[in-house]
């Protein structure tokens, strides 16, 4: 995926846009404006559709966006949201994907996160939160700032699901949460100290962690030696879908993985986003232990040998082997510089 556009589906559910006061005096200015050509009366308020009126009657049938659409006052999220606590039945919601909150650039740590840490007894449904959902017209991703979102995650106990986008100041503080199955970091750089934090914390149910590695040019300090409890095996003991995605070294990983501990409890592998090359894929068709898995997504690489996708294949007969979406590896006299495939 990219982040080009808005989600349309979260944990399963209907993504439905919450009309925050600056969205709905957005679409009224449109809604007027295109009256006005039309030589219509001008409408006097917004008139929310039949989707969002069963959306309030049932607010658990989707998962609810909170985002601001400008800079009307000075707390535009403090007013979206406590206009969402108002309107929406809060104990029946199960998924929030929380997106722009105000200029990108501004650091969220009260807003939202605190407004949802401290509200967090009116969601005792919650099981699936998205937070930091801003579109590329919106910020690029390396320019989200971000904080500790460990905090939002120790506060709603039985969060199953939670995916962060941005990493300018991303944290992970340890912490321990029994329900957590799943866990996303999606950035442009990903900071070791999240992913330290992500390994240092108990996460005994956690069955799948999806880390966005991106470029060092965009503030990624992970590295292979960052990973090592997760390699090892010691860190995460339930885990069993692992995606190191969107890498600058793509070959790194495979070759630390060939012989990793995790590897062998690991059903899914998501190496896909990267800058796979031969020399990465030699490995994994000459390394026993790529075999034992279900599924390895290598989608977006830069195999260059003939017939080597072919190679791989074969030597993983049991692995359903994604190797879609080949970038243009270039020539041995030119070869291009290899990007991930969400960057800047």
């Amino acid at each position: 995926m990219t982040i080009n556009e808005y989600i349309t589906e979260f944990a399963g559910l209907p993504v439905m846009e919450f009309l925050s006061p600056d969205l709905e005096a957005e679409r009224l200015r449109v809604l007027r404006y295109r009256a006005q050509r039309e030589g219509r009366p001008l409408p006097e308020r917004l008139e929310p559709d039949a989707a969002y009126a069963a959306a309030l009657a049932d607010p658990g049938s989707v998962a609810w966006r909170l985002r601001t659409v400008g800079p009307n006052g000075k707390k535009p999220f403090e007013g979206c949201f406590a206009r969402f606590l108002a309107e929406v039945d809060t104990t029946r919601v199960t998924a929030l994907v929380v997106g722009s909150w105000s200029e990108y650039y501004e650091k969220p740590d009260a807003v939202p996160r605190d407004l949802l840490v401290e509200s967090a007894g009116r969601f005792p449904a919650l099981r699936s939160l998205f937070f930091g959902e801003f579109v590329l017209e919106e910020s690029e991703i390396s320019w989200i700032e971000q904080c500790d979102v460990a905090p939002l995650v120790a506060a709603f106990p039985a969060l199953e699901e939670f995916t962060v986008r941005g990493g300018m100041g991303l944290e992970f503080s340890a912490v321990r949460h029994e329900a957590l199955t799943s866990l996303t970091a999606q950035t442009g750089g990903l900071p070791e100290e999240a992913v330290a934090g992500i390994l240092a914390s108990d996460l005994p149910a956690l069955e799948n962690l999806e880390l966005w590695l991106g470029v060092e040019d965009h503030g990624r300090t992970t590295t292979v030696d960052t990973l090592a409890p997760l390699l090892s095996g010691t860190a995460l003991p339930a885990l069993r879908s692992l995606g190191l995605r969107n890498a600058e070294r793509t070959d790194d990983l495979v070759r630390a993985l060939a012989d990793a501990p995790v590897l062998g409890r690991l059903e899914v592998l998501d190496l896909s986003m990267g800058t796979l090359t031969d020399d990465g894929a030699r490995i994994i068709a000459d390394s026993p232990g790529f075999r034992g898995l279900g599924r390895l997504d290598l989608r977006h690489h830069y195999l260059a040998e003939e017939g080597m996708a072919e190679r791989v294949r074969a030597a993983l007969p049991g692995v359903e082997v994604d190797l879609g979406e080949p970038q243009d590896p270039g020539t041995d006299d030119v070869r291009d510089v290899y990007y991930p495939a969400v960057t800047e």
